[in-house]
């Protein structure tokens, strides 16, 4: 099937040196939630500026729904996605405020449990959160880490999450280093739920296993990439979870998404 699906994507997207349309190019706020903190109205300024017109959100750092709305607005940035954990949240509020920031996609960001059965018990409440998300016009996925590759007493929570919510209320938004990180083939895995993955996270990872500006560590994206063209991915999400300079992160990040062939 896999074989079938990638020879469908080759012809979905013939021909060498495809680009990712720059409209499904985003970035994560949270690889610059220093600057952010500092300087809230430079850095959104500083990422028009840098070519970025998608963030996908982290926190509206001590801004109302109404007035991060605004400042997006004001230069030129749409939400089209954002983490929010549904776990002990008023889903209605998140509904909410998703309405007036404007995206149509969410994603829980976290969660680490020991047992099997724990896993087994978050993901029907995921599927619960997910199902009343997606009667609000809502897509609400699920964030991956290593951890949900690496099997419970033979069973991988993320296949525990896969088999205990459905397809129609819950997506998979595949962090591509951990998945690396995890031991996973990220094709593989993007196959096995084929239709789920909507949105990826292109992170990079150092040699050392440390996470690096994309283009500058040992992931490739560009095979990745041109084997996954078959499905439904939304959203290329530029992120680092620790980068030493985030603007310039932010710019190495966008330009090389922006000009990637595969």
């Amino acid at each position: 099937m896999t074989g079938a699906l990638s020879g469908t994507a080759n012809a979905a997207w013939s021909g060498p040196g495809r680009r990712l349309p720059r409209e499904r190019i985003a970035i994560q706020l949270y690889t610059l939630r220093h600057a952010l903190e500092a300087d809230l109205e430079g850095t959104l300024e500083a990422l028009a500026d840098i070519g970025y017109r998608n963030v996908e959100l982290a926190g509206t750092y001590g801004r109302s729904a109404e007035e991060f709305r605004g400042l997006l607005d004001t230069y030129g940035l749409r939400a089209v996605s954002a983490h929010v954990g549904f776990d002990g949240a008023d889903i209605d509020q998140l509904v909410a405020d998703a309405r007036v920031l404007g995206y149509h996609y969410a994603d829980c960001a976290w969660a680490r449990y020991g047992t099997l059965a724990e896993w087994e018990a978050f993901a029907r409440r995921l599927d619960r959160a997910g199902e009343a998300f997606r009667k609000a016009g809502i897509r609400y996925g699920y964030h991956n880490h290593a951890h949900e590759y690496e099997p419970i007493d033979g069973v991988r929570p993320i296949d525990v999450i896969a088999r205990n919510t459905s397809p129609r209320n819950v997506h998979f938004e595949y962090d591509l280093y951990w998945v690396v990180t995890g031991g996973a083939d990220p094709v593989a895995e993007y196959y096995r739920y084929f239709g789920r993955v909507k949105q990826y996270h292109v992170k990079d990872r150092a040699p050392g296993g440390g996470f690096a500006n994309l283009g500058e560590g040992t992931i490739d994206f560009a095979e990745i990439f041109r084997r996954t063209c078959a499905g439904a991915v939304q959203h290329y999400i530029v992120e680092h979870d620790s980068p030493s300079d985030p603007l310039h992160t932010a710019q190495v990040g966008f330009d090389y998404l922006a000009n990637l062939r595969f």
